[in-house]
Formats: C-alpha cells, sequence, structure tokens
C-alpha cells in the first residue's frame, strides 16, 4: 500500500464533510491524508478483536460503546485533527453526535498496515497520546505482535507478542488473548 499523501491546503470540518462517501482519509492538523483500503488479514483480525471487545461491554451492560472503523473521532478543531480509528471504545456518551466521536475515545487499537507502519507507530502515538487517549494498542499481523501504550499510567510501548494473553488497562476484567486471535486466523 502506498503511503498516505498530504493534501496541499489546510482543509476545514465542512470541506471535510462533503468529501465524497468513497474516499477514505483523516485529517492531521489541517491537511488530509488519503488511506489505502485495508487488507484481508487487517480486517480478519479487526473482526475478531471487535467481536471479543463488544461481547464483553455487552456482558457488562456499561456506558461505554466499541466501534470499528469507518467512524470519525475529532481531536481538534484548530488546526482540524480527524482520524479513523481501526476500533475504539467510547465511554463518555456526550462525545457522541450521531456523525462521530468528538474528544478523544478512552481506548484505541490500531491494525497496521504494511504499507504504512509508521503512520500507527508515531504519527498516531503522538497524537493519541497528545489528545487524551488513555490506552492505545498497535496490533502488527505480520510481526505478530501488539504494543500496548497507557498514557493514563505513562506506560509507552509495552511490547507483546501474539502468543501473549493481555489486559485492557481501563478495565479491571478485560483480557484479549492473542493466541486464540492467531490460531482462529491461522496466523
Amino acid at each position: 500500500m502506498p503511503a498516505l499523501q498530504p493534501q496541499q491546503d489546510m482543509i476545514t470540518l465542512e470541506q471535510y464533510e462533503a468529501l465524497p462517501e468513497n474516499v477514505r482519509a483523516e485529517v492531521f492538523d489541517g491537511f488530509v491524508y488519503n488511506m489505502a483500503s485495508p487488507s484481508q488479514i487487517h480486517q480478519a483480525v479487526l473482526t475478531e478483536l471487535l467481536v471479543e471487545i463488544r461481547s464483553y461491554l455487552k456482558k457488562k451492560n456499561g456506558n461505554c460503546q466499541v466501534f470499528p472503523a469507518p467512524f470519525d473521532v475529532k481531536l481538534a478543531d484548530k488546526p482540524l485533527t480527524i482520524v479513523q480509528p481501526d476500533i475504539m471504545i467510547v465511554c463518555d456518551k456526550s462525545k457522541l453526535d450521531g456523525k462521530r466521536c468528538n474528544g478523544a475515545p478512552d481506548f484505541i487499537i490500531e491494525i497496521v498496515s504494511s504499507g504504512n507502519p509508521a503512520d500507527d507507530y508515531i504519527r498516531k502515538l503522538y497524537y493519541y497520546k497528545n489528545h487524551g487517549v488513555r490506552e492505545y494498542w498497535i496490533v502488527d499481523p505480520n510481526r505478530k505482535s501488539v504494543t500496548v501504550n497507557c498514557f493514563d499510567d505513562n506506560i509507552l510501548n509495552v511490547p507483546y507478542t501474539f502468543d501473549s494473553v493481555i489486559k485492557v488497562s481501563i478495565y479491571d476484567d478485560l483480557y484479549i488473548n492473542f493466541s486464540d486471535i492467531a490460531r482462529a486466523l491461522n496466523l
């Protein structure tokens, strides 16, 4: 996949909302970056994680909701910053306006695209940390690794493998068994 390419002019929210529906894009500091379509393995990992997290949240009957991409998160108005995390959990329903999440989700998972891993490991790490995301996981199917960042506790870049059971730190009892996911997907 080709790397994201920036547009030359800064974009407004109105211009972003006027983009054609089939255009996948994110905005960092007012500049639009087109996104490539996700791969089959990306979508398979996303589905496994989404089902597991959704089942947990449904069992808990709490206030939090899980959303898969594409669903916009507006991190900042000026300069405009809008992302579409692969998976996010939002616990403050006042951030949801029917179109997007306005402000940082509590938990984000990004699944690394082989064409542009720096986007998830560097750029999004920076934005998520500085805009109030509590926990951010980077799942890399090619490396069979998960990098966990718990910004609440200032814990950054803790590496795990797909043999691990990893605790979601924003919950007392949510654990993701990556060996089950790897087995289900023949990774």
